[in-house]
């Protein structure tokens, strides 16, 4: 299905494809007879096409850069074929007005080599080391970005300075008169020259930022006087940045000084809204900066391949948060071990490496619970309305191709067809956002689901909530936005992105919660409490959706862990193959749920036993298996959590005491075994302080 939506705008790209290969042919066929009105409208439809082509699909013309017919390549054919045109066109004398205009325009390609080669220079000395985030970097020289055209878009560049040239030329072509060539070559001159002044203008001292050896001096600096003590470190792809904005809330309500140091630079703008310190360290030899820092800790909410390169630093110790527990053996990676300490929400997690046997002690295990969970609300009893809330949310289907990871293939369509054949349902589906990424068929079937949800709608009516509601959605909606997003200039590049989001003003994270709040309410009230939902933005996350079900479907994820913490009736898809003894053996976190069926037959049930809670046999088992996951209430986790970062810094001032005492007190080495100690001769020097100097110069 996906493909089929696909297929117009694939159509759309050769036939631009074919037209612009078409014009050039008419352009050579009418050069060579030649015939000039086909000639003149070929030339003008070919740049025209092109500079279309620049703005809505650049990415078509990616790929005919990929064999070497690039902008400069086709504008230089364009050009060329109408200087063969001029030259068979009766009526121009080739060597009056033929001569300098192929001239001028050697003078105009060369313009454009030298401003290829200034916006290159601006570029680097507009890439700086770091990246910086929440943090006033003025003391860098920040400025504002020159125009994209000029530093960043050559191509684009190239054929708009070739329009005044190229309708020169063509106009020459038409009146037999040299004047408009040349007049229309000159403009194109003078376009590009100033392009080049105005670009070189980002080279000067005032609006330079200083160079990487100040840059480096400067964050030493603002070490020194923020002095942090823990930081997140995050390093991965574009769409893994959720691992990392889960633990924002948690990292700033810690009692520390915290900071998050990112290794990718797009990485930087990926990050949530959130008021603390951010640095992405692109190099691994900038990132040795915070070795000679007050920085005592690093969380690690994810394993990256440049882990390894922060491990290296020996002032820091490092506890190993991960983004969410499961039964999954991606729970319990044997990358766990190369940390000081792995962070688990539970008991269950402790066992759970036990079992794995990968390498990780039983005293490097913390028990932290989940601070995040602390918005997902208790359970208040059976449904009260008409509808009963169903929450099916479904993971993707990973990495290894296990039809147990997802059941979106093999029984979604069962549990979404049983849940919508009930009139009491109301159902909320949320799946994965990487659903269909790895196996096609997941994603045909999510698309499948969605429209038996839209076709189910159709079937159901009843009130609306008025206007009034929609129109303060959109206005906590703005509000929201206003909040957790940055209004950048369309041309801004990193260094303006950086002076734009320098410190932040006020307790930001405040309001943002409280917006947020406040953006949830108003958007289930503009919803009909009748009508399925299909959710699949980021708002409302997997919490706000927690807090209006009554029911959870899920796989096996951290999903069901989370839900746990509310103690709510839930159900797992058991799509493994095994048996339901093995199953709940094989994953305890499915321990005190229902189990369905690929055929989803137990939905009935399950529903009943939802809205009679009497029913509920799992009730005391979900209790009892919140405690085993998620460790107890008391102490709240966010006390827990901190109180295991002071101790693990702890352990980091103790390891840099024992440092340096032993460069203080040099360890003198024991005599061997069965050595007698030896014994100092006399000196034969009458004077020992005459090496006071030798003995200064070697220490």
């Amino acid at each position: 299905m996906p493909s089929a939506g696909l297929a117009p705008r694939r159509i759309m790209q050769l036939c631009a494809l074919f037209t612009m290969l078409a014009l050039i042919t008419a352009q050579i066929v009418s050069a060579l007879v030649p015939y000039v009105p086909v000639f003149v409208a070929a030339s003008a439809a070919g740049l025209a096409l092109d500079l279309y082509l620049q703005y809505r699909e650049p990415g078509l013309l990616g790929s005919l850069g990929k064999i070497r017919f690039d902008a400069l390549v086709r504008q230089l054919l364009r050009d060329m074929l109408i200087l063969i045109g001029l030259l068979r066109i009766e009526g121009i004398d080739p060597e009056r007005e033929h001569a300098p205009v192929l001239v001028a325009l050697f003078v105009f390609y060369g313009l454009h080599f030298v401003c290829q080669a200034v916006a290159v220079l601006v570029r680097r000395a507009r890439t700086l080391p770091i990246v910086t985030r929440n943090i006033d970097a003025s003391a860098l020289r920040l400025t504002v970005a020159p125009p994209r055209l000029l530093s960043r878009r050559h191509n684009r560049r190239l054929l708009v300075f070739s329009v005044p040239a190229t309708a020169g030329l063509l106009t020459t072509v038409v009146t037999s008169q040299g004047r408009w060539a040349a007049f229309g070559v000159g403009l194109a001159i003078l376009l590009m020259t100033g392009g080049i002044v105005r670009l070189g203008t980002w080279l000067l001292p005032k609006k330079r930022a200083v160079n990487s050896q100040k840059v480096m001096e400067w964050l030493d600096g603002w070490l020194a006087d923020y002095q942090p003590t823990v930081a997140m470190y995050f390093s991965g792809g574009t769409t893994s940045a959720y691992q990392a904005n889960m633990w924002l809330s948690t990292l700033s309500q810690l009692d520390a000084k915290p900071l998050i140091v990112l290794r990718e630079r797009f990485m930087v703008q990926k990050i949530d809204a959130t008021d603390v310190p951010i640095i992405c360290f692109p190099r691994v030899s900038t990132m040795f900066s915070l070795e000679n820092s007050t920085l005592k800790m690093m969380l690690h909410p994810a394993n990256a391949a440049k882990t390894s390169q922060v491990l290296r630093i020996p002032t820091v110790k490092h506890a190993f948060i991960n983004h969410g527990e499961s039964d999954k053996l991606s729970s319990c990676n044997p990358y766990a071990k190369a940390y000081d300490e792995v962070w688990v929400a539970g008991p269950a997690a402790r066992e759970r490496y036990a079992l794995a046997d990968v390498g990780v002690a039983d005293q490097d295990i913390v028990e932290v619970g989940r601070p995040q969970l602390a918005p997902i609300r208790p359970y208040a009893g059976a449904p009260t309305g008409p509808y009963t809330t169903v929450l099916y949310a479904p993971t993707w289907e990973g990495w290894d191709g296990n039809p147990g990871n997802t059941s979106v293939l093999l029984a979604g369509e069962n549990m979404v067809r049983e849940l919508l054949a009930d009139e009491g349902v109301r159902l909320l589906y949320k799946p994965h956002p990487m659903t269909g990424s790895v196996d096609p068929r997941c994603g045909a079937a999510n698309e499948r689901i969605k429209a038996m949800i839209r076709e189910a709608n159709t079937r159901r009516s009843g009130t609306r909530p008025g206007p009034e509601a929609a129109a303060e959605l959109a206005r906590r909606t703005a509000e929201l936005d206003a909040l957790t997003s940055t209004a950048f200039r369309k041309g801004a590049d990193e260094l303006e992105r950086m002076l734009v989001q320098g410190a932040p003003q006020g307790d930001r994270e405040a309001e943002i919660a409280q917006a947020t709040a406040a953006w949830e309410k108003a958007y289930w009230a503009s919803l009909p409490e009748w009508e399925h939902q299909i959710i699949t933005s980021a708002r409302p996350p997997i919490f706000a959706c927690f807090n209006v079900a009554d029911l959870l479907i899920s796989d096996v994820s951290s999903v069901v862990s989370d839900w746990l913490s509310s103690e709510k009736p839930y159900a797992v898809a058991n799509t493994s193959g095994m048996s339901e003894a093995d199953f709940r053996e094989n994953f305890p976190t499915v321990s005190a749920g229902a189990i369905l069926t690929p055929a989803a037959d137990g939905v009935p049930a399950l529903l009943d036993s939802v809205r009679n809670p009497e029913k509920d046999t799992f009730a005391a088992a979900r209790a009892e298996l919140k405690v085993h996951l998620l460790g107890p209430s008391d102490p709240p986790s966010l006390a827990r959590f901190d109180a295991a970062v002071h101790a693990l810094c702890g352990k980091a001032d103790e390891r840099r005491a024992r440092m340096e005492a032993r460069q203080v007190t040099p360890a003198i080495p024991a005599p061997r075994a069965g050595a007698e100690e030896a014994v100092p001769e006399p000196s034969e020097d009458p004077d020992p302080s005459d090496r006071t100097a030798d003995t200064s110069v070697s220490a």
